[in-house]
């Protein structure tokens, strides 16, 4: 395996990543995350709910701060640069630190969610020591490319898999200029790219979850790709295959077909 498929740096934000990120949306315990902390997994995203990761990560963040990489954010239906604060001040609580590594505002759907206030509230909070990186989560590709573009982001968090590649030429693009750190999720697309399609061979090849990670880590446009295993058997055999490297090109041609399959065949997934 090429000894830096899994080692990056997180674009101008010059933080050092393994790129595999994790998140405990499935809740798979608090013993599969200090498994991932064991594999070498250094990237989390700890939402409000999670208390797993949370917890996990108060705990081991105490003597090793600077080797872990925590992102978190306020949701978009939180509308105001006070609650924005008030969201980021609980997480500093719950982990007892003193800043966030990445700081996102989530689920942003349309462009008139990321106002100018709000905006301006989180480059205070960077300007403050209180977050290193501010970022959004969107799947509006076009306008996630427009504020790369103006710079206006140190990192962005979106959706990219073999279904969804409208990245590579709505915001791969623009990346270059500013050098934005990148974090893609649903590499499976919710599951999806793991089943047969309807009318597909049933002696076809379905990918597995280890083909759809090492598929958007093959793109060095990727710093960090998401994975939320459910239990710590799931996140050791999905490191088992993402640890085999990038995909060959056969491999990767073949994802993008079956994407194309998956993506015509679940129209509600569009």
């Amino acid at each position: 395996m090429d000894a830096d498929f899994l080692q990056t740096t997180l674009g101008k934000t010059g933080m050092n990543v393994c790129r595999i990120g994790f998140s405990g949306t499935y809740r798979p315990g608090k013993k599969t995350i200090h498994r991932a902390v064991d594999e070498g997994i250094n990237f989390f995203f700890a939402f409000g709910l999670d208390g797993q990761t949370l917890s996990v990560m108060h705990d081991v963040i105490k003597t090793e701060r600077d080797r872990f990489v925590i992102a978190s954010g306020a949701y978009n239906l939180i509308i105001g640069h006070t609650n924005i604060r008030r969201s980021l001040e609980k997480r500093l609580r719950q982990l007892s630190t003193d800043h966030l590594d990445v700081f996102l505002f989530l689920g942003v759907t349309k462009p008139h969610h990321l106002t100018d206030e709000v905006l301006e509230e989180m480059r205070r909070l960077r300007e403050e020591g209180k977050v290193r990186a501010i970022a959004i989560s969107t799947h509006d590709r076009k306008f996630a490319g427009q504020l790369i573009d103006q710079g206006a982001l140190d990192v962005i968090m979106m959706r990219y898999n073999a279904a969804h590649r409208g990245a590579e030429t709505d915001i791969f693009p623009y990346l270059i200029k500013h050098n934005p750190g990148v974090v893609s999720f649903t590499a499976t697309r919710w599951r999806t790219l793991l089943k047969r399609p309807r009318g597909y061979p049933r002696n076809g090849h379905i990918p597995t979850p280890g083909d759809c990670y090492r598929f958007a880590l093959s793109n060095p446009h990727i710093h960090v790709c998401m994975m939320a295993p459910s239990n710590e058997k799931h996140l050791l055999a999905n490191l088992a295959e993402i640890r085999r490297g990038p995909l060959a090109d056969d491999d990767l041609a073949f994802m993008r077909e079956f994407g194309d399959i998956v993506h015509h065949t679940k129209k509600w997934f569009m």
